[in-house]
This record gives C-alpha cells, structure tokens and sequence, in this order.
C-alpha cells in the first residue's frame, strides 16, 4: 500500500461510499486518498482498522478479490461489543479518513477443491462473499451458500444473493428468533465428500458444523469466528502459565489472554486470526488442564497442544513448550 505509513504500519484509506446494507449492517468502501492501486488481498483476508474511537479491529473484505482499487467492508453495529462497532457506524462518515493495515488472511480459500460448501450466519457471510465474488459467473467448481439470519431485514447483501445467476446456489434460512425453526444441516453434512465447508457465524452455529462434520477430513473443514475469542466470560479466573524453556512463571489474570501476557513478556509468539479459528497459535502443552476455547484442535491433540489466543486453563498452571 503506497503512501504514508504510520510508525505501526498502517496507511491512511479515504471513506469513499457508505451504504447500509440491512438493518443495523452498514457497509463502508475504503479507497486510497490518491486514488493509488491497493495491495492485493485474496478471499477469505481481513484488515485491521483504528476506528474513529481509537480502537483498532479487524474486518473481513468482502468485495471481490480482482479489485485493486477499493476495499469493501461491512460492519453490525452491535450494542453487546465494546464499542469499536457502534463507533465506525456512528462516527464514520463519506470523505473521513481511516487508518488500515495491509490484508492478512487467516481464512485462506483452497482454490482447487472440487466443490464448495459455504455456511454462514448473521455478519459472517461477509468473508465468504469476496470467495463468492472471486470465483466469478462462471465457477470452476459447483458451490452452494446456506446463509441464516433472524429475518429478511437483517440480512446482509440479500439483493446481491437473490440475483438470476445464484438461483440454486443459495439457500437464505429466517429463523425469526425461534430456535426451534433453526435450519438442519444434517442432511448438508451428513455424506463426507471431497466438498471444502467454509463456516463463519455465531459459536453456536460453528459448534454445530464441527460436532457434525466430524467424520469429514479435518482438512476440508475452514472456520473462521467475528466474535472475539478471548472475551472474558463470567467463571474465568487467573492462572499461571510456565514457559519450559526459559523457565519463567507468568500471570494470565482475567481479560488478557495467554497471547497478551507472552507478548508483553516479550516472548514471540505466531498469530494471526486470534478468535481461535486459524491454528497460528498452536503451542505444545507440557502439563496442567487446559480450557480449550478454539475451532482447530482435533480432541486427540487436546492433551498435548493449546491455542493460546483464547483458550485458558482449567488447572492452576500450565507449562507451555516455550
């Protein structure tokens, strides 16, 4: 990305189109100020933004892939967060200008798989929308999209989705807040194929897809989470990680991740997606109880391995391989 950078690396992209794309999901389209061509992103990428607030948080791209000169977002303006949302939504006019980082992907896209399997809820359908856009009219591999929402207003980019040319694909299930009219995706997942299943959404549809998809190979099965994995929750308490190698004893208190802690200690630690959906992360587990909080650990890795970016401890300790 050309321009002027920021000492934290990122560019400064001008608000050039806001349109609100269903009830409370504004979407933003973000070009350079000069009109310069973007750094390429491919289908599945995010980039992180300081919104007008300060925060900094990361949004899925969702336009198609083969555009270089805009980046397209979309954004749920939601109450229960911590604010960073409601900012960008409220505050974030046509002509502001925002800072980004460069696209990073920790959702990538297998572009040779024979078929696709596309499961998305609520603001999830935004990363799978750039996969959609990416392979064009004319796919070279059949695809169907099960989209679900509360209802029709809610439902983002439901014009685009309804289009001719999808007709047969995409499938858009309303449950109207009732989990009784929850759509059953048993009959979608219950046949192992050489399908590649792309599910993001709320946790309890992703519990869903991997309690039910199993027996699929591991590697056909891509999650990727909007929520924010090392959220706190009510019953979390501190606990003590040991780093074997170096033999140092560090505190995770409750609101920090393990991820936060070793990089404020200064250990180096890969990551990318930190909603516990990508596997960077993965660290050996030597010792203790760990409360496993991701989407990539198959259970016969669960002794032995944690992600550290949201899964805690269920012991007092854990000695991590580090």
């Amino acid at each position: 990305m050309e321009g002027p950078a920021t000492p934290d690396g990122m560019t400064p992209l001008r608000i050039a189109h806001v349109r609100d794309v269903a009830e409370g999901i504004r979407s933003f389209e973000l070009v350079h100020p000069d009109g310069a061509q973007l750094p390429v992103f491919t289908p599945g990428s995010h980039i992180k933004i300081r919104v007008p607030n300060g925060a900094i948080r990361k949004y899925s791209l969702c336009n198609d892939p083969a555009e270089r000169g805009r980046y397209v977002i979309a954004v749920k303006r939601d109450e229960r967060g911590q604010g960073g949302s409601i900012s960008l939504v409220d505050d974030a006019r046509v002509g502001d200008t925002l800072l980004a980082s460069v696209p990073e992907n920790a959702f990538p896209f297998v572009e040779t798989a024979p078929s696709y399997i596309f499961i998305a809820g609520g603001i999830g359908i935004t990363p799978i929308m750039s996969m959609i856009a990416s392979m064009g009219e004319l796919p070279a591999a059949p695809w169907k999209l099960y989209y679900f929402t509360r209802s029709p207003e809610t439902t983002a980019f439901l014009e685009e989705l309804n289009a001719p040319e999808l007709r047969g694909r995409v499938h858009v299930h309303h449950d109207h807040g009732d989990p009784a009219a929850s759509f059953d995706l048993w009959p979608v997942l219950e046949r192992s194929s050489g399908a590649h299943v792309y599910c993001c959404g709320p946790q309890g549809l992703m519990d869903a897809v991997r309690d039910m998809s199993g027996h699929w190979p591991h590697s056909n099965i891509h999650f990727e989470s909007f929520a924010d994995g090392s959220r706190p929750r009510p019953d979390d308490t501190p606990f003590v990680v040991q780093l074997a190698k170096s033999g140092r004893s560090l505190e995770v208190p409750v609101g920090k991740s393990i991820l936060d802690v070793l990089r404020e200690s200064g250990c180096d630690v890969a990551s990318s997606c930190e909603s516990g959906t990508c596997g960077s992360c993965r660290t050996g587990l030597l010792a203790g109880e760990a409360d496993h909080r991701d989407m990539v650990l198959m259970p016969e890795e669960m002794e032995s391995q944690i992600m550290v970016c949201v899964s805690r401890a269920r012991s007092a300790e854990l000695v991590l391989d580090l």
